[in-house]
């Protein structure tokens, strides 16, 4: 339960944009938040590593009507400087623009999100961080001889002096994955940016660079930022989200991901705003040059998309869809 003075709290929301496809997408997610959240009060920051030695090319939006918009939008352009991460591991960058916020409340939010609904209907108690829940069984992959989920999970705790048995979900069996806490780095928060992105990165770059004999065989790429923010969250007094967040990933929120994905298995709601957002003419303008965009929306392709599948009845592995979608060379990313 939300505490009473965590409830209507002023805060921030921030999420990463940088040259490419995510300039464009930041520009959707601060048109949604505007259309559906015209009276929120905290600042949106699109956060935007400087060129670097990490970097070998410059990562910086450039396009001046990309910016035009997200500045029309109110959304302020956070600069950060990558000191861990950066080309080579790119989702590094939710982990290091943490520390650049000011020290205040905080949703982080992937790029990929639509705002829908209202935040103020969301019970957030930023003293106790979460995330989102919205993941698959994407890590860890025991082998059949190696270690099993609760020797790597309790290495990693261990690794780091964090008690282990109070993460469990005990409603769910043992070596079953979703008894181990997990989320989908999708969006999370907290009371302090710069507690949460310090620890956030001390841990990433500890398990990357000296990972337990338990994961030997384990890939951490992608998934090094979801191994770590479980441990971070539990490390700071959180855990999975209760009845107050479900607004988040629900109707308040939507982690869209990919395009045909979006038309094939989100809400009419969700899709609603979609269209809503990207049609003014300064928008689409802009827009149409990202072909996800281009051929979903603005050409009605994910109309199409959406009449081969039923919301109520969707294939149970998200890979069903997508070569479903492929076979009728609808795909776009």
């Amino acid at each position: 339960m939300a505490s009473t003075a965590a409830v209507g709290q002023r805060f921030n929301i921030v999420a990463v944009g940088q040259a490419g496809r995510l300039a464009y997408e930041a520009v959707l997610l601060a048109a949604s938040l505007r259309a559906t959240n015209p009276d929120f009060q905290g600042r949106l920051f699109i956060a935007q590593p400087r060129p670097g030695p990490l970097w070998q090319t410059d990562p910086t939006i450039k396009d001046p009507d990309v910016l035009d918009l997200l500045a029309g939008f109110g959304a302020d352009i956070l600069p950060f400087d990558n000191q861990v991460f950066g080309e080579s591991y790119p989702y590094g960058n939710k982990i290091e623009c943490l520390t650049a916020l000011p020290d205040e409340p905080f949703l982080f939010v992937d790029t990929d999100t639509l705002f829908t609904g209202r935040l103020s209907s969301v019970g957030f108690d930023f003293a106790r961080p979460s995330a989102s829940m919205k993941r698959e069984n994407t890590w860890p992959e025991p082998g059949l001889y190696g270690p099993g989920y609760n020797e790597i999970w309790k290495s990693l705790y261990d690794r780091f002096g964090l008690d282990f048995a109070s993460s469990l979900d005990t409603n769910q069996p043992d070596e079953y994955w979703q008894r181990y806490l997990y989320f989908n780095a999708g969006w999370f928060f907290f009371q302090s940016p710069q507690a949460f992105g310090a620890r956030f990165t001390d841990y990433a770059r500890d398990i990357a660079e000296n990972r337990p004999r338990e994961l030997v065989v384990q890939s951490l790429d992608p998934w090094l930022d979801q191994i770590a923010l479980p441990l971070v969250i539990h490390s700071l007094g959180g855990g999975r989200p209760g009845p107050e967040l479900t607004g988040l990933d629900g109707d308040v929120t939507c982690h869209w991901r990919l395009m045909p994905l979006f038309y094939a298995r989100e809400s009419d709601l969700a899709v609603k705003v979609m269209e809503e957002v990207l049609a003014p003419n300064a928008v689409k303008k802009v827009l149409k040059n990202h072909a996800p965009f281009k051929r979903m929306v603005y050409q009605g392709k994910g109309a199409e998309v959406r009449r081969m599948f039923d919301r109520e009845n969707l294939p149970r592995k998200e890979q069903m869809i997508r070569n479903r979608i492929k076979r009728e060379k609808l795909w776009v990313r």
